[in-house]
């Protein structure tokens, strides 16, 4: 199979496309005919090197990739639910690693058919993974519930972009969203249903005296300070992501107590390996609001050989929305 190689830790000029081995799938995990491979913010953090002495997480030489979707080529041992041939999509939660690859094995739990979904499969790496994981973090961590407001850091980016559509679907009263002055003009152009997005850096001055029931984080540092000033009490704020890159930011605590308000992390990649019954409905709930219109993420789809660019752009911010590399 071809694949796309992190021979090091480092740069994003680390990458080498080689000739590997075809995997075979064993018990339990079916492999994959890739046709695309979603690009994402962890496999830029595994790649630096920032999460190297985690255990689990590979080291090079390895493949990246968390989430692809294409055909199903073979199924392991023990695997029931698909044939081979049919369309399919995995999401967070398959690992680090093995998808920029002609060949992905993959976690048949973590994996969902999309026959009948009227999803083309790069639109499916790129929006069902992120619509997924914005269902579970609002239905099983912030237990939202219709009529509640949200406010939506990173409007334009893969995963905050998943969060209006899929907070819409669930019945949300208002959604809001930031994004940086510079690229504000590209946010309210979007067809994802805001009804307004406001400049992340004038947040408590834009939304006044609006309070927010839930509030979504991917962003981090002075945003999620400032967050706390526009809650709602009992508000919940949802930690996914860390893309401004302050990694020292810590939080006041006594604004919680104080407020009523809680600060929950999730990750779906954590969460789905130890909740593998959430898969099928998270799927499933991500694939209507597609449907529906209500998650359109701006996706750019780029060959296998040009890995090392996506990693740049991404790397940068200059990604609105998602990159999928084409195999």
């Amino acid at each position: 199979m071809r694949a796309a190689v992190v021979t090091r830790f480092g740069e994003p000029d680390v990458f080498e496309v080689r000739e590997l081995p075809d995997p075979v799938p064993g018990p339990g995990r079916l492999a994959i005919d890739v046709t695309h491979a979603a690009v994402g913010l962890i496999d830029v953090y595994v790649r630096q090197g920032l999460y190297k002495d985690r255990a689990g997480l590979p080291r090079p030489p390895y493949v990246p990739g968390l989430e692809v979707a294409g055909t199903v080529r073979a199924l392991g041992e023990g695997v029931e639910g698909f044939r081979i041939g049919e369309p399919v999509v995995t999401l967070s939660g398959t690992g680090a690693d093995g998808g920029y690859a002609s060949i992905a094995v993959v976690d048949a739990a973590m994996t969902a058919g999309l026959d009948g979904a009227g999803v083309d499969p790069a639109t499916a790496v790129a929006a069902v993974p992120n619509a997924a994981t914005a269902y579970l973090a609002l239905t099983e961590v912030a237990r939202f519930t219709p009529g509640e407001r949200l406010l939506v850091h990173g409007a334009l980016g893969g995963l905050g972009s998943a969060f209006p559509g899929m907070a819409r679907y669930l019945g949300a009263s208002a959604v809001v969203g930031t994004a940086r002055r510079a690229s504000l003009d590209a946010a309210r152009a979007s067809s994802l249903p805001y009804d307004e997005v406001v400049a992340g850096e004038d947040l408590i001055e834009a939304v006044g005296e609006r309070r927010f029931d839930v509030v979504v984080d991917p962003v981090g540092g002075r945003l999620r300070t400032d967050s706390l000033q526009v809650m709602a009490p009992m508000g919940r704020m949802l930690l996914v992501g860390n893309a401004g890159g302050d990694w020292g930011h810590t939080l006041p605590s006594n604004a919680l107590w104080g407020g009523n308000l809680a600060v929950l992390g999730f990750a779906a990649g954590f969460y789905l390996p130890t909740h593998p019954e959430m898969v099928r409905p998270a799927a499933q709930a991500a694939l209507k609001a597609i449907g529906q219109g209500l998650v359109d993420i701006r996706t750019e789809v780029l060959p296998l050989t040009q890995a090392a660019e996506a990693h740049r752009r991404v790397e940068n911010g200059s990604v609105g929305g998602r990159i999928v590399l084409a195999l």
